[in-house]
């Protein structure tokens, strides 16, 4: 179970979305700050560690600033209003956000292994099967990637999110919860997920192995991105770069990544290694991503959780041929 001093070191971002007003407001269109929203994390994480984007920039006059963000949701609601340029998050959250009409781009993606989220249970629960979710609290943070595995894994159950008491709860709240027992089930992703799964009282109910797809984003302000696309091309380029050469030597990712995240290196080694799990995986926004994205879009808004139709096209940002 996610310990105090792991939840603190993973999770005590969250005073970075209550700082933003602190964050430098929309810029002028030529950039000399780069601002990039990251989360204890894959490629970005190891970047930020190497001072990677900085020796990148540099000979362009770019400085690069960092702001941690525990969840994708606040991160998008900084880059949409300005406050940021770039940042990385899962499938659902740029729904929201672009409902909410922020200025925002889909610029990158990469794919994370299926079996980085899942629906935990306690080891002894009654629960065997997604359709015994009936009636169950079940937590998982409103808006995050997680509402997306929930909302399919509990449809492979033949139930809907009606069918049980949902919980919107931020994972260190949901680990106290679960811990204790007051929740029935825990929808999550990777890190926590794997510190919670190394806990002999914790079994998998299900993964997302056949219920979702596993994409991940890289978003940019609409404006910074208009203005400076250039820098956008190398940011992605930069970070393909990182992650493959992270890919080749996983023993210094490892020990790279449990030092930034406060992880034990036994349980970073058990995200890194998941099945399919590629951190060079990096590149701009392919026709796959984009239709499975539209399809997440098209059936949010059928379920009523995205307020309005949204056409993914409209904001995904692709470099001009040179």
């Amino acid at each position: 179970m996610i310990s105090r001093r792991q939840t603190l070191s993973l999770l005590g971002a969250m005073a970075a979305a209550l700082a933003l007003p602190s964050i430098r407001p929309v810029r002028a269109a030529a950039a000399t700050t780069f601002r990039i929203g990251w989360q204890k994390n894959g490629v970005l994480a190891l970047a930020n560690r190497k001072g990677s984007l900085e020796k990148r920039l540099s000979d362009r006059g770019i400085s690069v600033e960092w702001s941690e963000f525990t969840s994708g949701p606040p991160l998008l609601e900084a880059l949409g209003a300005g406050a940021l340029d770039f940042g990385a998050t899962g499938d659902v959250p740029p729904l929201f956000a672009q409902a909410a009409n922020g200025n925002l781009l889909y610029v990158g993606q990469y794919k994370g292994s299926p079996e980085g989220s899942a629906i935990l249970v306690r080891k002894d629960s009654p629960i065997q099967t997604l359709s015994d979710l009936k009636g169950k609290k079940v937590a998982f943070k409103r808006g995050s990637s997680a509402h997306n595995v929930t909302v399919k894994a509990l449809r492979k159950g033949g139930l809907t999110v009606d069918d049980i008491q949902a919980l919107d709860l931020a994972p260190p709240d949901a680990s106290a919860a679960f811990k204790t027992g007051a929740i029935d089930a825990w929808s999550i992703w990777d890190p926590y997920l794997a510190i919670a799964e190394a806990d002999p009282d914790t079994r998998i109910l299900a993964t997302a192995r056949g219920i979702v797809d596993s994409f991940s984003y890289f978003l940019a302000n609409g404006d910074f991105t208009k203005d400076n696309p250039q820098v956008i091309v190398d940011v992605i380029d930069e970070l393909a770069k990182v992650g493959t050469a992270a890919q080749a030597n996983l023993d210094d990712t490892v020990a790279a990544l449990a030092a930034i995240t406060g992880v034990s290196a036994d349980i970073t080694r058990v995200t890194l290694t998941r099945p399919d799990f590629d951190l060079g995986g990096v590149s701009t926004i392919s026709d796959d991503a984009i239709t499975y994205q539209q399809g997440l879009a098209d059936e949010f808004y059928g379920l009523g959780i995205v307020p309005k139709k949204l056409a993914i096209a409209d904001i995904v940002w692709r470099p001009k041929a040179s």
